[in-house]
């Protein structure tokens, strides 16, 4: 069961909990984890990462991301996917049947993905994967990045927010735990979803955020969502 803790926490604090073993952001001294950057405390299935409040994101396994692809090899290609970290995608991780050293021919460098974090050793090093229901290549569209701190905000609880953006802009988007999300629509709509983004990112700790975007957007369009 996914445990969604939002506690703030400063470099060397002691992060408690029984039984938690130590993921992304966090060290482990003398038998206890410490926080290893400023940011909040996430737990996943018994293992707590600390998502950095600003900056670059921090891989975790299930994660959905998207990528951009900078390099290729024989066998893979190389996405960028906003960490410290590269990401190989796998010839074997993709659905299509590659032969090898024919990557190009499936993927150019600067085209963008929706992919799974597959995952993330103990040296940080990330495997991703595109064979998983609802991962694609994302075609067309535009990109907007935010920190990634404040993406549980635009996807909403149970994802409220982001549907209701796409309830009245009726745009395509795809929200990355990365920190970039994809919008595909009529170029007004987009703006306006892009807008709407832009409002939760900055109001991100306001009460009442989602009334005011509701207010936003029925502002731009006249209209209730539907």
């Amino acid at each position: 069961m996914e445990n969604q803790s939002r506690q703030v926490v400063v470099p060397g604090e002691p992060l408690e909990g029984p039984g938690l073993r130590p993921g992304p952001g966090t060290y482990r001294d003398g038998g206890r984890i410490y926080a290893a950057l400023l940011g909040i405390r996430d737990e996943r299935n018994g293992v707590v990462a600390i998502i950095p409040l600003s900056g670059r994101y921090m891989p975790r396994p299930g994660d959905a991301v998207i990528g951009t692809v900078t390099d290729y090899g024989h066998g893979h290609w190389l996405l960028d996917i906003n960490s410290p970290y590269p990401a190989p995608l796998h010839a074997i991780e993709s659905p299509w049947r590659v032969d090898y050293g024919d990557t190009q021919s499936f993927l150019r460098v600067g085209e963008m993905l929706l992919v799974e974090i597959l995952s993330v050793d103990e040296n940080c090093r990330v495997q991703v994967t595109l064979n998983r229901e609802g991962l694609r290549k994302l075609e067309g569209g535009a990109l907007v990045e935010i920190a990634p701190s404040k993406v549980p905000r635009v996807i909403g609880k149970k994802g409220s927010m982001v549907s209701l953006i796409k309830d009245f802009t009726r745009c395509r988007i795809f929200v990355g735990q990365n920190g970039r999300i994809w919008i595909d629509g009529e170029p007004d709509d987009a703006r306006i979803a892009e807008d709407a983004v832009r409002l939760i990112e900055e109001y991100a700790q306001t009460v009442g955020l989602t009334e005011m975007v509701h207010g936003f957007l029925e502002k731009k369009y006249g209209r209730k969502a539907g």
